[in-house]
């Protein structure tokens, strides 16, 4: 990765004789000034070297190159607006020191630090701070090494690889091994885990964050910590308590787990026509949770068509850990409602159906999962989950279709439960959310830089949520916090007037487990320097 170059000895012998003088920083209000200071320190700071034209960008040196880094991983075009706050400036590190250097740098200049691994945050708490200013920018996006050891079953991947990467570089060592985290393949591997990360194979071996075995973590002071150095609490707490609260992960080192030479896949659409009575969707939601944990049937929302002739489609898009033949016993006998025939059924690799089940066009070389991108342009989008215990009745679920034809892009994606997820103990990670789901529930609505109104597509998220009050979980209402949503609530700068706030947010993403997360959060960083605006507070 080009990071191990040394320093010439007489900058070497510099850094030595200035670090005694680092203590005599003091912040100016002058940004530029900042900057400086902090390029200073963090040289002062790490024996590697790094240059700064590929390590440091800032609007001041030059704004294009600036912009081009901020927004080349930046998902939501809804944080990337002119009247959203930016960072003052970026750094890229090329080594686990630069990431040490950094928090030492940015504590001892009082500038808040945001850490970005794939830019995938709903709403942008990795790239935007709207609470403290000025901030800084980490982007891992230049720490992406993947380290695959198929004779442990084990692999270390750094923060900034994308799940996409990950796999593919799982299936170059062996066609039978795997990883079960997410469906999206542009997913920066660092922030997907610390929330659960969840994917095609959780029915059958969990969240990505129930198979990870180590970490590396750089703390609020600095310190370079792995499993046994951190303490079993805080490796509990950033398995799914979510990023931005405890330290920065630099890797995670994962267990891979054992899949079939050849996969099935298939996708089934439906539109409203098609499933008279709604009998199709009934027979799944009571079923899809149930079926042998080697199939994922999950269901897609969509509108087609327009002006009168617009109907809801429902897409089940499935994967199978095995070949069409077993598949279709499957299904006929525990959901021949779908009429799946072998002609819908597509045999393939595991690293095949990635590609598949990611949205890529059918023969795309699986080569594309190391471009780092989404098969879909970016746009401005406002999303929203639930968890659901009991199954929709039809009056219901009319009524989420006459919401899903009032809105231009809607999307809405069921997810099964079940299988693995529900025997492992709720309070195994801090992903609380096992036992008794049948599905979760994904909103998304997006619309395009030219509508000049999205407050209403908000409006419209807001009130389809507000009407499947009835039919989802309550006391309380659950939400996945790697769908985050700051309708729920969101910190302030002060922590001691968010305590409340955030214990009803916090239930919503953890229920008990929350509690604990603040208690870990007190005691590895009190000070509160890892925040953002639904981050874990310190309890007080």
């Amino acid at each position: 990765m080009g990071f191990s170059k040394p320093l010439p000895l007489f900058s070497f012998l510099s850094i030595l004789v200035l670090y005694f003088s680092f203590y005599t920083i003091t912040p100016t209000s002058s940004l530029a000034s900042l900057q400086d200071q902090f390029i200073n320190c963090v040289q002062r700071n790490t024996h590697v070297y790094f240059p700064l034209e590929k390590t440091f960008f800032a609007p001041t040196k030059n704004v294009s190159m600036f912009t081009q880094v901020l927004e080349s991983t930046a998902q939501n075009l809804r944080f990337l607006k002119q009247s959203m706050p930016k960072p003052g400036f970026i750094f890229s590190p090329l080594h686990e020191s630069h990431v040490q250097a950094s928090i030492i740098c940015s504590k001892k200049l009082r500038m808040h630090l945001r850490v970005r691994s794939g830019g995938h945050d709903y709403e942008g708490l990795s790239y935007v701070s709207q609470i403290d200013k000025p901030f800084i920018l980490m982007d891992l996006s230049k720490m992406r090494q993947v380290n695959i050891n198929i004779q442990d079953n084990s692999a270390w991947v750094q923060s900034g690889a994308t799940v996409g990467e990950l796999y593919y570089r799982i299936a170059e060592k062996s066609k039978v091994h795997g990883f079960p985290a997410g469906l999206c393949s542009s997913l920066g591997i660092g922030g997907h885990i610390t929330g659960g990360a969840y994917g095609s194979m959780m029915r059958k071996y969990g969240l990505g964050a129930d198979n990870v075995l180590d970490a590396k973590i750089v703390d609020a002071n600095g310190r370079l910590l792995d499993r046994a150095a951190m303490g079993e609490d805080t490796f509990w707490a950033i398995r799914g308590g979510a990023g931005g609260s405890f330290g920065i992960i630099l890797s995670w080192k994962i267990k891979l787990v054992p899949v079939p030479q050849t996969v099935t896949v298939f996708t089934v659409t439906k539109t409203l026509h098609q499933d008279v009575g709604n009998k199709i969707i009934s027979k799944w939601q009571r079923v899809a949770d149930k079926l042998v944990e080697e199939l994922f049937i999950r269901v897609l929302f969509n509108v087609a068509g327009n002006g009168g002739n617009k109907t809801v489609t429902t897409s089940y898009n499935a994967l199978f850990l095995g070949g069409k033949g077993t598949l279709m016993k499957v299904m006929k006998k525990s959901f021949p409602e779908l009429g799946l025939t072998l002609k819908d059924c597509i045999e393939m690799s595991w690293l095949e159906s990635i590609s598949y089940i990611s949205g890529f066009p059918s023969h795309t070389p699986t080569s594309v999962l190391l471009q780092g991108k989404s098969p879909y342009p970016k746009v401005s989008f406002k999303a929203k989950s639930d968890f659901v215990k009991t199954p929709i009745p039809e009056s219901g679920l009319q009524g989420i279709f006459k919401k899903l034809l009032k809105e231009d892009i809607p999307l809405m994606i069921w997810n099964p439960y079940g299988g693995m997820m529900a025997k492992i103990p709720e309070s195994q990670i801090p992903f609380p959310h096992r036992k008794g789901v049948l599905f979760k529930v994904q909103y998304v609505t997006s619309w395009l830089d030219s509508d000049k109104r999205p407050s209403r597509h908000i409006n419209w998220i807001r009130d389809l949520y507000n009407y499947m009050t009835p039919y989802v979980s309550s006391n309380p209402r659950e939400a996945y916090v790697n769908y985050r949503d700051l309708d729920l609530g969101k910190n302030t700068k002060d922590v001691k007037t968010c305590i409340k706030q955030a214990q009803v947010w916090g239930a919503n993403y953890f229920k008990k487990n929350f509690n604990r997360l603040m208690m870990i959060k007190s005691k590895v960083d009190p000070e509160n320097f890892f925040r953002h605006e639904q981050s874990i507070p310190p309890m007080m």
